[in-house]
């Protein structure tokens, strides 16, 4: 078999999801609408970067320096990043070669206790309905920066058509969307740091900063443990969304290349994105400057903005501005799309009603869109009434759903891993195999632990105040309810190594073939000089 054959083989009939114990001879038993492998691989590439690209960076990275100081905002952010890259280590594992809907919920209910996998499924769904919400208000407030005589709700209800009539066509076309804005953020933040480092130099003239805000008085970390602390619950906040690529895989077109890919790439993009932001903001604007904290609420005086002001860019604030509308947009649009496929894969699990497993001809859930997008406005609603008390509980219900979910993958894993190898499979068999198994899940279970149970110590300061405190946890309480609630009503029994179903959702291809970003064959690349490989892989860095 040639590799065209295979390629056309594939992309037709071998890519669809097929288990063991259902596959028929009768191709035309399957159901006339299957969700779409419409994700290329540079979709997914991109939306592993723009998940942990956001308004947490650009607005909320002022927020980090003032409680660390310069050397705590990269230490906590630095390990942040690598429990983040850990996580995706792990998902990556199972989504490429398991690339179903649903994912980790599905992962949690399959390998580990089905009570554990509608929890986390509910818990993470409730997010980003509840997130479609918050990023619809965000977009009405910032539009009231440019249109004052426009009611704002008008903008958040424009935003939601936009967001649902780029979800009910095919998913490319959402996955084309969070590539040309993560795309914008890329050259954001790389212009960012460009400039930040001749300002810090002096080359664009003025002041030569240089490293003296690391030297002042308290030095790099003048707040010693607890400003570290404070640091890593931010930037654990603000990378919540980086595992979007695993809920992808089940619409991609080559998982078992794509999902690899995208994980091996998100650690440098951490480091060349976030540790590099974070040093230019800390070596350009003291720890003790009152407009870090203003910055989390302001984007006249969020930290880039004030570093393009210093280079001399009149229109910083309006360019920052329409840079954070976009990445608004697109955590509205991821939203919608994994609720969407969340809520599916409950459906398939049998949750909620078999409605919500329908697509359209165009190979997505519409019913699972549509109610997404219908309780995200919902929760929208809240916002306008009350003084928004009942919108700010939603937001803090889900407030630790990232955090929680990050844990249970991690658990997720270790489960998978376990009854892979008792059933005898060889990891050679994997399309991609997280290395250093077991300490990784390890160190994200534990940090994950402490962050969800410290990140509301503040609550606990004398005198109590049992609202903040039971505020600062309802999301946990609601975990506990859900999983206690489904243990109770249900009562499933653990998943036991043998029970594990390896076959069920793989894709079955007997040779792997190398793609590139569009999913076209590649040319022997070995063959290349090495100066054109290296650049390849520079390009794959930062784009």
């Amino acid at each position: 078999m040639n590799e065209k054959t295979l390629k056309d083989d594939y992309t037709t009939t071998s890519i669809e999801s097929v288990t063991s114990n259902n596959t028929t001879d009768d191709q035309s038993q399957q159901p006339p609408h299957q969700l779409s492998r419409g994700l290329k691989a540079r979709h997914i590439q991109m939306i592993a970067l723009g998940g942990t690209i956001g308004t947490g960076l650009f607005m909320a990275s002022g927020k980090a320096i003032s409680a660390g100081g310069p050397g705590g905002a990269l230490v906590g952010y630095a390990i942040v990043g690598l429990l983040v890259f850990s996580v995706m280590m792990s998902l990556g594992e199972m989504a490429a070669y398991i690339p179903v809907s649903g994912s980790f919920g599905h992962f949690a209910t399959r390998f580990v206790d089905p009570s554990l996998g509608f929890c986390v499924s509910v818990i993470y769904w409730c997010n980003w309905a509840v997130g479609v919400a918050v990023e619809l208000t965000g977009v009405a407030l910032i539009m009231e920066f440019w249109v004052q005589s426009v009611n704002s709700v008008v903008w958040s209800v424009v935003c939601l058509v936009i967001l649902v009539a780029i979800n009910v066509f095919a998913v490319k076309g959402y996955g084309e969307v969070e590539y040309w804005i993560s795309f914008i953020k890329i050259l954001t933040i790389i212009a960012f740091i460009i400039i930040g480092l001749c300002v810090d130099t002096g080359a664009l003239g003025g002041d030569n900063i240089g490293a003296r805000n690391f030297h002042l008085e308290g030095g790099a970390f003048p707040n010693g443990f607890l400003g570290v602390f404070n640091v890593f619950i931010t930037a654990a906040f603000s990378f919540n969304g980086v595992e979007i690529v695993g809920i992808t895989a089940g619409e991609s077109e080559n998982p078992h290349k794509t999902v690899p890919s995208a994980v091996k790439q998100v650690f440098w993009r951490i480091i060349l994105f976030y540790i590099f932001s974070m040093l230019i903001i800390g070596l350009i604007i003291p720890y003790t400057d009152p407009t870090l904290l203003d910055g989390a609420n302001n984007v006249a005086v969020s930290p880039f903005t004030t570093v393009f002001q210093k280079a001399g860019a009149k229109s910083a604030a309006d360019i920052m501005n329409a840079i954070i509308l976009l990445t608004m947009i697109s955590a509205g649009n991821s939203g919608v799309y994994s609720s969407s496929r969340t809520l599916m894969g409950l459906a398939e699990d049998g949750y909620v009603p078999k409605i919500f497993c329908r697509v359209n001809r165009w190979g997505v859930p519409i019913y699972a869109v549509l109610t997404s997008c219908a309780v995200g406005c919902l929760a929208f609603l809240t916002s306008l009434f009350g003084s928004g008390v009942v919108f700010n509980w939603l937001t803090r219900l889900t407030s630790l759903a990232g955090l929680i979910t990050w844990v249970i993958i991690s658990i997720t894993h270790v489960r998978f891993r376990m009854g892979y190898l008792s059933q005898g499979r060889s990891l050679k068999d994997l399309p991609y195999v997280a290395p250093l198994f077991p300490l990784c899940d390890i160190f994200v279970i534990i940090v994950g632990l402490i962050v969800i149970f410290g990140q509301g110590y503040e609550s606990f300061y004398s005198p109590i105040n049992g609202g903040e405190v039971v505020g600062a946890y309802i999301g946990l309480i609601l975990a506990v309810v859900l999983y206690v609630g489904h243990k109770a009503i249900r009562r499933p029994a653990f998943v036991k190594n043998h029970e594990m179903d390896f076959e069920t959702g793989t894709l079955k291809i007997e040779e792997v073939f190398d793609t590139n970003g569009d999913g076209e064959l590649n040319p022997d690349e070995k063959e290349w000089p090495i100066w054109k490989r290296v650049g390849k892989k520079i390009l794959a860095l930062v784009a």
